[in-house]
């Protein structure tokens, strides 16, 4: 089951253990079953602390448990924790067997000091980019207390499960038998939506802190490198971020970063957040801005948050990013992860064998209808524009599948469902004005990108689009206030564009503070 090359690397991992752990199987006569078996065999071939055992004693089969042996210590996968999720299973095992993990104390106090019975299901799939983040977040709750108990289960296997619950969209979470959320999430979001006063808690140590020389909103590229790049100066430094990564959490293959010849970006997010933390940046997460609020006597620049906290700062660089845009048509909200979806690498897998449509006819939306077309059943992608605009490359490839049509100059009028779920997508033809509706089970929309700054309205310079206006040195219409990335005007919205951008207002903002605090002429003659 695995080649030479992991067994060495993960042999390597697992000379950490502290504790001997069980990997206790379920299994079946299906071909599922014994390529986990084969997978179990060689994990516990390679250290004496691992043992292996069939047991058959859950339902779901394939399955697994990882026992840290003599306790009820045990994180459960149902499926083969390959692809993405591989790294999850090695987490699990170094956790289960002892292995402390990287997670600040006071969270995993937090975690440990929960009360009640929290029973845990993931639907995911290996293809996934985001679900590893929550899989390995309730993993590891599930080791720090043992009132918690998780399992990941691979949609792609339970097909029948994913059905029956209908879920639409990976990673979808369920709690003590109910939807509990859906989407990547980290231990802090998980323990937010638990521990309700959590919030308040954080809103009130906010509240304490002193001003920054430098505060970055927005945890992406361009905000991790406005942080380093102002932490070097040697200047107090803060960030606040809803999620750290933004946007880059959510992109699959990145193979244009110069010198990495590629990547993924959950691996990026990870190395963008570890850099920060080499220096001395006071992280901020889980923190979405509300308002932002101008400089007043005391020339401090106000960012209030959501939680109602307020950060004040000398300067502030604005990275808040972009989301994916929305059809905004009848239906697309209300079937949302129940057949609407924005990222076919994550949920395609749950759509196998079913129609599916993909909006957006640019380079993104070709790649998601080519990505799916190998895996369900016929893929139609609409696209508004009398033409295609992906590369032609894509679009040659694209024409050579067998299962997908395409329609140009069509308007998405609405997304039709039976309450529960997609049932199908009605498509308006510009030319002639008729209207054609596509029975299919899933709506993927890949029409480019949202800035995230509807909360700076009327506060500085935006352009119709919502994008900050800047200019070269990344100053705003405000002053003290700078911005970098997705969120600008800068052209071409590039993950090494960002990190340039986020340098170069993190230095401005340094020059504007060694401006502003340099004694004035008259004085320093004086002196």
């Amino acid at each position: 089951m695995l080649d030479d090359s992991l067994k060495a690397q993960l042999s390597a991992y697992l000379e950490k253990l502290q504790q001997p752990i069980q990997l206790v199987a379920s299994l079946d006569d299906s071909d599922a079953s014994r390529e986990l078996e084969a997978l179990l065999t060689d994990i516990a071939a390679l250290n004496d602390r691992v043992d292996y055992v069939r047991a058959d004693d859950d339902q779901r089969r394939p399955s697994f448990a990882i026992v840290r042996a003599g306790t009820n210590v045990q994180v459960r996968f149902a499926g083969i924790p390959m692809g993405h999720e591989f790294t999850s299973l090695v987490l699990a095992l170094l956790w289960v067997g002892g292995h402390p993990p990287k997670l600040e104390e006071d969270v995993q106090n937090q975690v440990r000091d929960l009360e009640g019975e929290f029973v845990f299901e993931t639907y995911m799939s290996l293809s996934c980019q985001s679900c590893p983040d929550t899989v390995q977040a309730l993993n590891l709750m599930s080791v720090l207390n043992p009132n918690i108990r998780h399992v990941a289960i691979d949609g792609a296997l339970f097909q029948a499960e994913v059905e029956a619950r209908q879920v639409m969209s990976v990673p979808t979470i369920f709690l003590n038998g109910q939807p509990f959320d859906a989407g990547r999430m980290t231990v802090e979001q998980i323990l937010a939506k638990l521990d309700t006063g959590a919030a308040a808690r954080a809103a009130e140590s906010l509240r304490t802190k002193a001003p920054f020389d430098v505060l970055v909103v927005g945890g992406g590229p361009a905000g991790a490198a406005a942080a380093i790049y102002a932490a070097r100066k040697g200047i107090r430094t803060g960030i606040a971020a809803e999620r750290f990564g933004g946007q880059v959490l959510d992109t699959m293959a990145i193979e244009n970063f110069v010198s990495v010849s590629y990547t993924e970006g959950p691996k990026l997010a990870v190395a963008l957040e570890q850099h920060v933390r080499d220096y001395e940046v006071d992280i901020m997460n889980l923190q979405r801005a509300a308002k932002l609020l101008p400089a007043g006597a005391d020339g401090l620049v106000g960012i209030e948050l959501e939680n109602g906290a307020t950060l004040r700062a000398k300067s502030v660089i604005l990275s808040t990013g972009a989301r994916w845009r929305q059809m905004n048509v009848p239906g697309e909200e209300q079937y949302r992860n129940k057949g609407v979806a924005y990222c076919p690498h994550c949920d395609g897998p749950l759509f196998k064998g079913k129609r599916v449509a993909v909006i957006g006819g640019g380079n993104s939306g070709v790649e998601a209808a080519i990505d799916l077309a190998g895996i369900v059943e016929h893929v139609t992608l609409v696209e508004f524009d009398t033409k295609l605009r992906a590369d032609e490359v894509l679009q040659r490839k694209l024409r050579s599948l067998p299962n997908v049509e395409i329609i140009v100059n069509g308007q998405t009028t609405e997304v039709l469902g039976d309450g529960a779920k997609v049932t199908g997508l009605v498509v308006k033809d510009r030319a002639s004005g008729s209207l054609r509706t596509i029975e299919l089970a899933g709506v993927f929309v890949q029409i480019g990108l949202l800035p995230n700054t509807e909360w700076l309205k009327g506060t500085l310079e935006l352009t119709p689009r919502g994008e900050i206006v800047i200019d070269d040195r990344g100053a705003t219409s405000l002053p003290g206030v700078f911005a970098a990335g997705d969120a600008t005007t800068v052209p071409y919205k590039q993950i090494v564009i960002a990190m340039g951008a986020g340098a170069t207002a993190a230095l401005s903002a340094f020059d504007h503070l060694i401006r502003t605090s340099a004694p004035a002429e008259q004085q320093a003659a004086a002196a």
